[in-house]
């Protein structure tokens, strides 16, 4: 290959993935996308650093690179600090001194680092309303600048951001996992629904969706429990696995953690145990924002799953949110290396110190995204909001069940002061259902678009 075309390949691979809304790549990947050989590439690489025509982010074993084109989106992502010894370092968040200096320990090559194994007093030492993971002052700000405001049911603030959220949480969960589908392909992929050619990234994403959607459903009624979780697990896995009897289950695997010098407990029984003694705590934590950072940590930490256990210690994180009303975790913009590493530090060290900044700069983004979408919604209509559980009831009997609009509202046993108004809300709603905005009702899209087909059969 001609080196004036390898280095437009690079360029060419490196502004795609901007484009599309993703972080830097590994030499690795880029070697491998442009088909080079890989001492020519990071040839290259150093070269186009060197002019300032690509950057480079991170060392060692997380070295990643991104286009330095002005791309709006990407540059307003990334922050130029100072690390302790004054020297500039281009990184994702602008990180503390402290979160420096954790983070160059831990890019130091993994032989200079000492092994460690699960630390069970992580989780006992933790007293809920005692201790915090999360600085309280912090803790109790978000609280307040995410929570929505007035007395609801549990899950209406995630209900109301529902299809933005089905995006979010899914693209950016499945990114941090390696998922290469742009941010495009999935809302494409979420409004097609599955089909038999789906590969293993399309599966990954609808897998979010749907275990997001159930995340939903489940709060309300059943809390933040161990059935939950697994529940949460199963969904994440379900076809990804190559022993089915895993999904779900408490893992009788050996499971070891890339560039870690972490090795997770291999005990099923303590696994079952600790994720219970996790849960237990967390629904005991009365600040939202700490319950769903000590989810996070702890489930991820913990390893009780075969596979899966980051995307299951994400959703987690928003079981106490959606309980509560506070601003969903979508994850944000957060770059690969960064989240790496920032689970990394509890892993090797117990420091939540890279975890704490990553979490509050990412959360702070989801608080300000979705209280716009909240505003652009405009005021709720009273009667709406008092009927919402019906209005959703009564439309799944329809789509889902072929029952006629009498039949619908018949079943409900309305009052009959509100049975005009109730018809004349729940007609124009289904006049108005399309495959892109039934999530809301917790319909399939497929069985929409059938129902769509059929003439909107009332």
């Amino acid at each position: 290959m001609a080196e004036k075309q390898l280095k437009s390949d690079i360029l060419a691979f490196l502004t795609e993935r901007a484009s599309a809304g993703l972080g830097p790549a590994r030499a690795a990947d880029i070697t491998k996308q442009v088909k080079g050989k890989r001492p020519t590439v990071n040839r290259h690489l150093a070269a186009m650093v060197s002019k300032g025509s690509i950057l480079q982010e991170g060392a060692g074993p997380t070295t990643s690179y991104r286009i330095a084109a002005p791309i709006a989106h990407v540059v307003a992502l990334t922050e130029t600090v100072q690390a302790p010894d004054k020297s500039s370092a281009t990184v994702s968040l602008p990180w503390s001194a402290k979160a420096l200096e954790l983070r160059a320990q831990l890019e130091s090559p993994i032989g200079t680092r000492t092994p460690v194994s699960y630390q069970r007093q992580f989780v006992d030492d933790y007293v809920p309303n005692q201790s915090s993971l999360l600085p309280m002052h912090l803790a109790d700000a978000l609280f307040t600048t995410g929570r929505a405001q007035g007395q609801q049911p549990a899950s209406t603030y995630a209900r109301k951001v529902l299809e933005q959220l089905l995006i979010d949480l899914s693209w950016h969960s499945s990114r941090l996992e390696g998922n290469r589908k742009s941010l495009l392909d999935t809302r494409e992929l979420f409004a097609k629904g599955r089909s038999a050619s789906d590969d293993e990234e399309a599966s990954m994403l609808l897998n979010h969706k749907e275990a997001i959607e159930f995340m939903v459903d489940a709060v309300p009624e059943y809390g933040i429990t161990v059935p939950v979780v697994r529940n949460i697990q199963s969904l994440l896995m379900q076809g990804l696995l190559d022993n089915p009897d895993s999904i779900g289950a408490i893992r009788k695997t050996v499971v070891n953690i890339t560039d870690s010098v972490y090795m997770p407990t291999q005990i099923p029984t303590l696994l079952e145990e600790m994720l219970g003694i996790i849960i237990e705590k967390a629904r005991h934590i009365k600040n939202s924002i700490e319950a769903a950072f000590f989810l996070w940590l702890n489930v991820a930490y913990l390893q009780p799953f075969e596979d899966g256990n980051k995307r299951t210690s994400r959703l987690c994180a928003n079981l106490p949110l959606m309980l509560s009303n506070c601003a969903p975790l979508s994850f944000l913009d957060v770059e690969r290396g960064d989240y790496a590493l920032s689970v990394m530090g509890v892993y090797e060290r117990l420091d939540v110190t890279m975890a704490v900044e990553l979490f509050e700069w990412t959360y702070r983004r989801s608080i300000a995204k979705y209280k716009v979408i909240l505003e652009s919604m405009g005021a709720p209509d009273p009667f709406r909001a008092q009927y919402r559980e019906h209005l959703g009831d009564a439309i799944r009997q329809v789509v889902n069940e072929g029952a006629t609009f009498t039949e619908a509202v018949t079943a409900l046993s309305l009052p009959a002061a509100d049975q005009e108004s109730f018809q004349a809300v729940l007609r124009r709603e289904l006049q108005n259902l399309e495959p892109f905005n039934c999530a809301r009702y917790r319909l399939a899209i497929g069985k929409t678009e059938g129902w769509i087909k059929s003439g909107r059969l009332m």
